[in-house]
């Protein structure tokens, strides 16, 4: 190790970059390559909510808002909220605009985790969780998923993991990487768990719209979970707003106040021409369903498709994520992933970057269109003929 790595804080240096970023840069690279990688919408923003961008530059719009974000937007989404789960936030002091949800995630888990405190979360999960975690000094606590039981957290396993130092439980219902999603009662019983071992729970719900079999449940709405839920969101997924870099957090007042004040120091506020846009996005239902019924008929073309050239693949209830199994392949995630690349230019991400259980599988998801699907296919069908 050099001198100057050795002086890089302990924490970072273990921390591995993201698996995801690594195959997507590789990517870039490679003439003629079609990514299942990235969970990205291939729509472009919706006309109406750039137009709202657009005018708010041509009225000068351009300023700093609060550290709290636009008043008007946080009244939206609190009503958004209210008309979508039942729950009711004071868009004073119970609603904080962040720059996408991973900042909103950041924010969480700094507020609310003091070194040593567990936090327990399920896997397969996206990359940033644990990372973020041992970044605010706490210690990951992963429960194993499996697909032979659709990749639902349990109340009883979860139970399992859960010491006298855990302080807090991540949800990410609908799922990624695996496209899982939990119902109603499967929530319930997660929250029984909560209360009785007086925990909070950080709840990132970004794919809720994107959800295909049966109604997305909000965690707060549950009996007793307003006050112990910290609530994510936003608006990069199902309003195709990636690169917006938009999202908020709802809570407690006290908890949400903390999370500002941090917010305030290294963030300052979002951007003011994506929170007006926001505002627009917000009376975009028709698009959302648009894109979701789409989003659906891709879902069911790649699983087929999946099935049909010989893996085993889950049926994902939401986000835009297969999650297949390779192991018939006998080759590693990371191998099957690296070779598909660079011998057929399809870019999957491998499931052991999303957690131990995800060994295995690989993500593919299904944010491209049909065509890119179908030749995705046909591709990986040519590698498997291969790798028999």
């Amino acid at each position: 190790m050099s001198r100057m790595a050795d002086r890089i804080a302990e924490k970072v240096r273990r921390i591995k970059g993201s698996g995801i970023r690594e195959f997507f840069d590789i990517a870039q690279r490679l003439e003629g390559a079609i990514s299942l990688g990235v969970g990205e919408p291939d729509f472009i923003t919706p006309w109406s909510i750039r137009e709202a961008c657009i005018f708010s530059l041509e009225k000068g719009y351009t300023s700093y808002t609060s550290n709290w974000g636009l008043l008007e937007l946080r009244e939206a989404l609190s009503d958004a909220i209210y008309k979508e789960s039942g729950v009711y936030y004071e868009p004073e002091g119970e609603i904080l605009i962040t720059t996408g949800v991973s900042e909103a995630f950041d924010l969480a888990v700094r507020t609310i985790v003091n070194p040593g405190d567990e936090v327990v979360l399920h896997e397969p999960s996206y990359v940033s969780y644990p990372s973020c975690t041992i970044f605010a000094g706490g210690t990951p606590v992963c429960v194993d998923t499996g697909v032979e039981d659709e990749f639902k957290l349990r109340a009883d396993n979860l139970e399992e993991r859960i010491t006298e130092r855990t302080k807090a439980i991540i949800l990410s219902y609908p799922n990624n990487p695996t496209g899982a999603a939990l119902s109603r009662k499967d929530l319930e019983e997660i929250a029984d768990v909560v209360n009785e071992h007086d925990l909070l729970v950080i709840s990132d719900e970004i794919y809720g719209r994107l959800t295909y079999e049966g109604t997305h449940t909000c965690f707060s709405s549950l009996n007793g979970m307003q006050e112990r839920t910290i609530l994510l969101n936003g608006f990069s997924k199902a309003y195709a707003m990636t690169g917006w870099r938009l999202g908020y957090a709802a809570g407690n007042k006290e908890i949400i106040e903390a999370m500002m004040k941090i917010h305030q120091y290294v963030m300052l506020c979002a951007p003011i021409t994506a929170q007006m846009a926001a505002l627009e996005a917000l009376r975009c239902d028709e698009e959302v369903e648009r894109m979701v019924s789409e989003y659906n008929r891709r879902r069911k073309l790649i699983v087929k498709g999946l099935r049909a050239i010989g893996l085993s693949c889950f049926e994902p209830k939401g986000a835009f994520y297969t999650f297949p199994s390779i192991k018939t392949t006998g080759l590693t995630s990371g191998e099957f992933a690296k070779r598909l690349l660079m011998e057929e230019r399809v870019v999957v991400i491998p499931g052991s970057v999303f957690g131990a259980c995800g060994e295995g599988f690989v993500r593919c998801a299904y944010a491209v269109s049909h065509h890119k699907i179908k030749e995705a296919l046909e591709r990986i069908g040519r590698f498997l003929e291969r790798n028999r």
